[in-house]
């Protein structure tokens, strides 16, 4: 693609990503805009040959993925934290972009958005993450302030399979879309449903959620 085009691309990912930012009402330095700028740039490029991700349109993955993970940016507590079934990174590189001064270990069990997420880390200079994979059953690990996930299954699941990571009175962070009732009537008494804050997301019409859950 000549190269004009490609600014002009650039430019229009920029626009897209820093509106649905201050529709959010999220400051963020310009710094940080070039890093989220230049992880969507990477997963474009990985995504035509590992699939790392169903959707194929860059323009979508600014908001789809980039602005998406960004909303729960306000919510979200804790030092060490662990995002499972992070795939490609969502939403743990765009909390490490933002947070550089807290630490993030990405969980999937998929080698080949492991292997991604390990060379975003040295492009883009993440010191802050640990790409890690393994089965969430299986990882043990020193145990997290929060856990973070946006494309796990149930929140049962979720609580099931890594509460055996999270210290006690550490908080969980589901993103899910329409409220989910059904799910949080499954959970046991090991945890406590702080909060479920409706999000709105740029660009997306569905419903969002995010879950906060304490382990008791």
């Amino acid at each position: 693609m000549p190269s004009g085009l490609v600014q002009i691309r650039n430019t229009m990912y920029q626009t897209l990503l820093e509106k649905g930012l201050s529709r959010l009402d999220i400051e963020l330095s310009a710094d940080k805009i070039d890093l989220l700028l230049a992880y969507h740039a990477l997963l474009v490029k990985w995504n035509k040959a590992y699939n790392l991700t169903a959707v194929r349109d860059p323009e979508l993955m600014i908001s789809r993925h980039l602005i998406d993970s960004l909303s729960i940016l306000p919510y979200i507590d804790g030092q060490r934290i662990l995002d499972v079934g992070t795939g490609p990174g969502l939403p743990g590189i765009p909390l490490a972009i933002c947070f550089p001064d807290r630490e993030l270990t990405l969980l999937d069990s998929n080698g080949k958005k492991t292997r991604f997420l390990t060379q975003a880390k040295i492009e883009l200079k993440l010191n802050n993450i640990t790409p890690v994979q393994a089965r969430i059953e299986s990882f043990e690990a020193p145990l997290f302030d929060a856990i973070t996930s946006r494309a796990f299954a149930t929140l049962k699941d979720m609580v099931d399979g890594s509460i055996h990571l999270l210290k006690e009175g550490g908080l969980f962070y589901a993103m899910k879309g329409i409220y989910p009732t059904d799910e949080i009537a499954q959970l046991d008494s090991r945890v406590n449903v702080l909060d479920c804050f409706a999000l709105s997301v740029p660009g997306e019409e569905g419903e969002r959620h995010l879950v906060k859950i304490q382990k008791n």
